[in-house]
């Protein structure tokens, strides 16, 4: 029996379990997907992974608050130290090593709508965890990213890290957007709410435009830029392949991808 699970604080909401022990079901894999939700303070931290390695449990995930300190923690491989965030840890080697695939579960969502990234020109609404993330990855996949940020100078030191990038404020979106080719809200702005970061007026129909918000599916953002005809790709999508990704390097074999979304938009 493997167990891979989830480490966060708090973890009840997450639709992690269902999506992962679907996919397990699909595969035949004898498995199981729990969750752990230790104190939120470093020791703590620290011998929860040490236990869970000392327990022989295959991988986790890992979710708010603990994102920072368990790549300080873990062996973190080299994206997720230029993010300076791990999600996704495996116990398979010697030591723990850290991942991800945040970055990754947003590029696979991007191409999955056969949205072109190398040489685009990219917006990130937010410089959090989730822009730093997608920041990072869309700039290693060719594109040219501008960043923009409620608080400029989080945009600005964000901008500084990620090769290529520039930085600003919101009130710069309907000038970056102009000859944007795709923009990504990777803030929670529209979540459980009917409201948007971005001025309606500033989208066209020459973007895709990816919401990282996937409660509800169809953001304000979302059904604004479907007003103008752009590619539109909802929250769900970065959730799933960032999940897709950590069970493919947990388990080695291929996800059962359409398994996982029915299991996560069933509950969505």
């Amino acid at each position: 029996m493997h167990v891979f699970g989830l480490l966060g604080n708090p973890v009840g909401h997450s639709l992690s379990p269902p999506m992962h022990e679907a996919a397990y079901d699909a595969l035949d894999l004898e498995a199981r997907y729990v969750t752990f939700e230790p104190e939120n303070d470093r020791a703590t931290l620290e011998r929860a992974l040490e236990g869970a390695d000392a327990l022989g449990i295959a991988g986790l995930n890992v979710t708010i608050p603990f994102k920072q300190d368990v790549c300080a923690i873990v062996d973190a491989d080299p994206l997720a130290t230029r993010i300076g965030a791990v999600n996704t840890v495996d116990f398979s080697g010697e030591q723990p090593t850290g991942h991800n695939t945040d970055a990754i579960g947003a590029i696979r969502a991007l191409r999955d709508h056969d949205v072109t990234l190398e040489g685009a020109t990219a917006v990130v609404v937010g410089a959090g965890g989730a822009g730093r993330a997608i920041a990072f990855g869309l700039a290693d996949e060719g594109a040219r990213v501008t960043i923009a940020n409620r608080t400029v100078s989080k945009a600005t030191a964000l901008a500084d890290a990620v090769p290529g990038a520039t930085g600003g404020g919101l009130e710069s979106l309907p000038e970056v957007l102009a000859e944007a080719d795709l923009l990504v809200n990777a803030t929670s702005v529209g979540m459980e709410s009917d409201e948007t970061p971005v001025p309606a007026d500033a989208l066209h129909g020459d973007l895709a435009v990816m919401d990282a918000v996937y409660r509800p599916l169809e953001t304000r953002l979302l059904r604004d830029a479907a007003a103008v005809g752009a590619t539109t790709v909802d929250g769900a999508w970065m959730l799933l392949y960032q999940g897709v990704e950590a069970l493919e390097r947990w388990t080695g074999r291929d996800a059962p991808v359409d398994v996982m979304n029915d299991a996560l938009r069933a509950r969505l």
